[in-house]
């Protein structure tokens, strides 16, 4: 009995360790901490703090539903995980590409600053698009948690003990990403204005490169499947 508690423990951390540093490199929330910054900028620090919590939220929602019924979705609809990918990549470098061309157009709203983009734009609906999709756990992060998932046992104690352990490693992620946007407007407003406009220019140009390499990957591997048949 010692035994097999030991073996599920092992199994467990196999996966938590194989499942966090994929997801968290592609989620990469340190540096999409300022691209939440940039996108929040003018609202209030209750609303921010909201907005954060609800994109880790929705954010552990898409890895899960990802993890365990990506591939199931995707099958149901005939769509294959390469083109998941370019259409993904698409979206994230059009959103990226916005976002660095984006005037620093401000309307005034009381004693805070307002992007005007944003001025009418509901806190929760933003929590959710664009912030958690495509920014946060975008079809990259989509496309890495269906390709774990399906690596998954198919049946037995080993399901269990892999899903706890990948479950969990979507819970890690998603708690850094709150605590990260949670205190993303204190170190933008440490590091100024000017450093914000920076970063932020900054930040938006590695989103734009970010969907441009999940666009280059997903391409080659369709191109070489092609080259195979």
């Amino acid at each position: 009995m010692v035994e097999d508690w030991d073996t599920a423990i092992r199994t467990a951390d196999a996966a938590f360790l194989v499942a966090f540093p994929s997801l968290f490199s592609i989620i990469n929330p340190l540096g999409m901490a300022f691209v939440f910054d940039e996108v929040t900028n003018g609202f209030s620090r209750s609303q921010r703090e909201n907005i954060a919590a609800r994109v880790g939220v929705y954010s552990f929602i898409v890895m899960f539903v990802a993890l365990w019924g990506g591939a199931y979705v995707l099958n149901f609809f005939g769509v294959s995980l390469a083109a998941l990918r370019i259409a993904g990549g698409v979206v994230v470098t059009l959103s990226g590409w916005r976002l660095l061309i984006a005037e620093p157009t401000r309307v005034h709203s009381g004693e805070k600053e307002v992007p005007a983009d944003l001025a009418q734009l509901d806190p929760e609906q933003l929590a959710f698009f664009p912030l958690t999709l495509p920014f946060t756990t975008g079809p990259g992060t989509i496309a890495v948690a269906i390709t774990l998932g399906a690596d998954r046992p198919h049946a037995g104690a080993g399901l269990f003990i892999f899903f706890i352990g990948c479950t969990l490693a979507a819970l890690a992620n998603a708690l850094i990403v709150w605590i990260a946007y949670r205190y993303a407007a204190r170190v933008s407003d440490f590091i100024g204005a000017t450093g914000r406009l920076v970063v932020g220019r900054l930040s938006a140009f590695l989103l734009m490169c970010i969907g441009v390499q999940i666009l280059l990957s997903a391409t080659g591997d369709v191109l070489a499947k092609w080259r195979v048949i």
